[in-house]
């Protein structure tokens, strides 16, 4: 599936606008558009020793002149001076918590008088969301969660709402980590569709490209100057640093039948004996969409609301059914993981369900290196 598949409500750009350049003083102007049209801002700052989505209020508030260093199992972020805002890879969220919420009520039920319940929605307005800085990788794990939440037989309305009215101004990536491979998987490093803004950021500014009607109306809106040979040729050359920067691949982009025809690998339990089963992984994956759903009641029995979180495969609960907890190890867990996220999602979803971000090995506590583990597992039969 092409990492462009986009809501049915939702068009590319059809004039096919020539790229443009801005100068990197007006990022300012691009954010003050998008709050004129409606759009609250939000895009990377630094928190808490990592770059991380929040509200934006100023383009000073984005990292400018830092950058990040990410091995297996550690994610710093270091100052490099350089005026550039997204010389950086990734943090460790991505478009997911923005759209399908860490925790949310889908419905409240309420005790009537006459002891009857009803039944309501607790969905509620949501502000339209303009995300600076999205990257390639998690513009291709946002049409996966579009694949699942939008083009099923029943669409997820919570989903559906926050969707609708999301703007996605990417950025090519420049500087991928050690961690990235998302050249391995063809979704990156640059954007190819997906977006109504992508930006190529320069030293001295941005090579802008509209990718939608909206997209344009933002672009003219600030009438820039057409993006010159020159500022084309870096944007190019930039692209390729970055695609010759990665080292990690995965062994292949359908590893369904070398997966499935190595469940017994000795690896599976090697790799078992590291993994804490903290579902760290899960969290920071772009792309997994396990949840959990309970009923919270009042103490006086009189309402209660029905919640989704979310969950993941590596917990004991997740794979509890009728007294029976189907993975009751970490073995059958990391091996219900890799092989559902490389192997059977394309079954389901028409491609791997990994975008080579490298988040799970840089947010992994002990370091554990999905290519790693799924060349090992790939390359025998055993």
């Amino acid at each position: 599936m092409s990492q462009s598949v986009m809501p049915p409500d939702e068009t590319q750009a059809t004039s096919n606008p020539a790229p443009a350049f801005l100068p990197r003083a007006r990022m300012q102007e691009l954010l003050q558009h998008l709050e004129d049209a409606g759009f609250a801002c939000i895009g990377p700052t630094v928190r808490e020793g990592a770059i991380a989505y929040q509200r934006l209020r100023s383009a000073s508030e984005l990292p400018a002149g830092m950058s990040d260093e990410q091995t297996p199992g550690s994610y710093r972020i270091r100052v490099t001076g350089s005026a550039r805002q997204f010389a950086w890879a990734n943090g460790p969220q991505a478009l997911k918590p923005l759209l399908f919420a860490p925790r949310e009520t889908l419905w409240r039920a309420t005790r009537q008088s006459d002891g009857t319940l009803c039944f309501a929605s607790a969905m509620t307005a949501q502000m339209p969301l303009a995300v600076i800085g999205v990257r390639a990788c998690d513009l291709a794990a946002l049409a996966l969660q579009d694949r699942h939440f939008l083009l099923g037989a029943h669409p997820d309305p919570c989903y559906a709402a926050r969707r609708k009215d999301l703007f996605v101004v990417a950025v090519h990536c420049s500087h991928p980590a050690s961690t990235c491979f998302c050249s391995s998987t063809g979704d990156g490093p640059r954007a190819a569709g997906g977006y109504d803004i992508a930006l190529a950021e320069l030293d001295e500014g941005f090579v802008a490209t509209a990718g939608s009607p909206r997209g344009e109306a933002i672009l003219a809106a600030l009438r820039p100057a057409p993006a010159n040979a020159e500022q084309l040729a870096a944007v190019e050359v930039q692209s390729e640093q970055a695609i010759a920067a990665q080292s990690r691949t995965l062994p292949g982009r359908d590893l369904r039948a070398a997966l499935f025809a190595n469940l017994e690998h000795a690896r599976w339990q090697e790799v078992s004996q590291r993994c804490l089963s903290c579902g760290n992984c899960t969290s920071v994956c772009p792309t997994c969409f396990c949840h959990s759903e309970m009923d919270v009641p009042q103490l006086d029995g009189g309402s209660s609301e029905h919640l989704r979180e979310w969950d993941s495969c590596f917990t004991r609960g997740h794979s509890y059914i009728h007294g029976l907890t189907i993975r009751p190890d970490t073995r059958t867990r990391y091996r219900q993981w890799l092989t559902h996220k490389l192997g059977s999602w394309h079954e389901q979803y028409g491609r791997s369900g990994c975008v080579g971000c490298g988040r799970c090995i840089s947010w992994c506590p002990v370091g554990i290196d999905i290519t790693e583990e799924a060349g090992a597992i790939c390359s025998s039969q055993k």
